[in-house]
């Protein structure tokens, strides 16, 4: 290994330690996500506790963790075995952050920006594929999961020679959704759609309850 790759493979990993969701949360005065929701830290349940701009914010800026050092290593010149190294490498700072006391997300958005950074038709099958599944089931942790069973043989038909890591970046990703594939399999997981209504409907109740509070004054 070179000290090139090396370097880019601490790099990813220094890029995926920087939780979006908990500092996007803390400049947006929102509630912490690990202790609201699910308590993941990451774009599903900051859309929970904060709402559309606030999720899409933190869902760019994990895609952006993934992307940029895939993107510089390939830059750089690195062999495609250690390219995949520097993409589970930021994944891995995601889901284990050395700013964050080692407890962080699912790693789905950083999956999903080091892939993108292979190749455009290679995200847009995954996208598609995490979409179309949402769209049926409303769970979008069963999106993220048929994802991430189908990204290796996406990449396999596309670019062979990246199958190994996006096929290791896959596991990691089942891996931290095994809570998920428990729930999905007792029928416990929430719908997505469901969760944001129910929040919606607090959120009418509360403001009823500062009206109520507002006339007796």
């Amino acid at each position: 290994m070179s000290a090139i790759a090396l370097g880019m493979i601490i790099f990813a990993y220094l890029c995926g330690s920087i939780s979006s969701a908990i500092l996007i949360c803390r400049l947006a005065r929102l509630p912490d996500p690990r202790q609201h929701g699910s308590g993941n830290p990451g774009a599903t349940n900051v859309l929970r506790v904060g709402g559309k701009a606030a999720a899409a914010s933190v869902l760019i800026c994990d895609v952006l963790k993934g992307m940029i050092p895939v993107w510089l290593a390939y830059y750089l010149n690195v062999q495609p075995f250690y390219l995949g190294l520097v993409a589970i490498a930021a994944c891995l700072g995601h889901i284990y952050p050395v700013f964050f006391h080692f407890k962080g997300g699912k790693g789905v958005a950083t999956a999903f920006g080091s892939i993108a950074a292979i190749g455009w038709d290679l995200s847009g099958l995954v996208a598609g594929t995490w979409l179309l599944t949402v769209l049926l089931s409303g769970y979008s942790s069963l999106g993220a999961i048929v994802s991430a069973l189908m990204a290796p043989f996406y990449v396999w038909w596309f670019k062979p020679e990246f199958t190994f890591p996006v096929a290791m970046l896959s596991c990691l990703v089942l891996v931290r959704h095994h809570g998920n594939i428990q729930r999905l399999w007792r029928g416990q997981e929430s719908r997505i759609w469901q969760k944001l209504k129910n929040k919606k409907k607090k959120t009418t109740k509360e403001i009823a309850q500062e009206q109520r509070d507002d006339n007796d004054d």
